[in-house]
């Protein structure tokens, strides 16, 4: 790796944490189609994966009271059972496919979420024990191929008016749960290179900071505001992600 895809993951990492400190949601979301610019999918999916984990890790402790077990554990059953196609595509998908994906994912993303702020309100969708695992199951695949767990079980929890800290604290339960059985997996079945553990472990610091500043953004922007500039950000970083990867199969 480059000294400037470091820089460059140092300053998406800085960003990714202030949208996920403004927003609750959000790192790896920007993240990911980011590093994939920077990096082979074989080295920026993993590192995504370790930092992801260490933030969920460090969250954790504060929201544990407020999970949703019942519901954790339907997701979390349907995201291992499909983790292992995810991770197989993984293996021999080429760098325009995961970006594409990728960018697609973030794109997608964006738009249920102006969507839900215009119009979530006026109707639920009602959650179900099968609903849970299917959801479970599309965030495996995602995890799997782009190390993004986020958005499929984000969106389900949004759209069904899931209480505010009962979505956040399951879903922060459920990230650390499904990254630590990626991240094993990943080590044991795909490999992982000590460097990349170490380029993980140099990025943290970037998150801690712009943890940081995005808890104290967050408290002047207001809810709305917060909202539109993640909605805007994620969009134009999947837009971004689509294009650069459109550009690499034509070029």
């Amino acid at each position: 790796m480059t000294l400037a895809s470091w820089l460059g993951m140092a300053a998406t990492c800085l960003v990714a944490s202030l949208l996920q400190a403004t927003n609750g949601f959000g790192f790896a979301v920007l993240a990911v189609p980011l590093f994939l610019v920077l990096a082979p999918p074989g080295e920026a999916v993993p590192i995504i994966i370790v930092i992801s984990f260490a933030v969920s890790i460090f969250v954790m402790p504060r929201l544990y009271r407020w999970v949703d077990l019942g519901q954790l554990r339907r997701v979390t059953i349907g995201a291992l059972a499909a983790l292992p196609a995810g991770l197989f595509a993984f293996a021999y998908a080429n760098r325009i496919i995961v970006g594409t994906v990728a960018g697609t994912i973030v794109t997608a993303f964006a738009l249920m979420l102006a969507w839900h702020r215009r119009y979530g309100r006026a109707q639920a969708l009602r959650s179900s024990p099968r609903r849970d695992v299917a959801i479970g199951a599309a965030a495996g695949v995602a995890t799997g191929l782009v190390g993004m767990a986020g958005p499929p079980v984000l969106i389900y929890l949004m759209l069904a008016r899931a209480p505010m800290m009962t979505m956040r604290a399951t879903l922060i339960a459920f990230f650390t749960l499904i990254y630590a059985v990626t991240l094993t997996a990943n080590a044991a079945f795909v490999g992982m290179p000590g460097r990349d553990w170490l380029i993980a472990i140099s990025l943290l610091p970037f998150v801690w900071i712009g943890g940081r500043i995005g808890l104290r953004v967050g408290d002047r922007l207001g809810e709305t505001s917060a909202a539109v500039l993640a909605i805007t950000v994620l969009a134009a970083t999947g837009l971004y992600t689509l294009a650069a990867a459109l550009h690499s199969a034509v070029w």
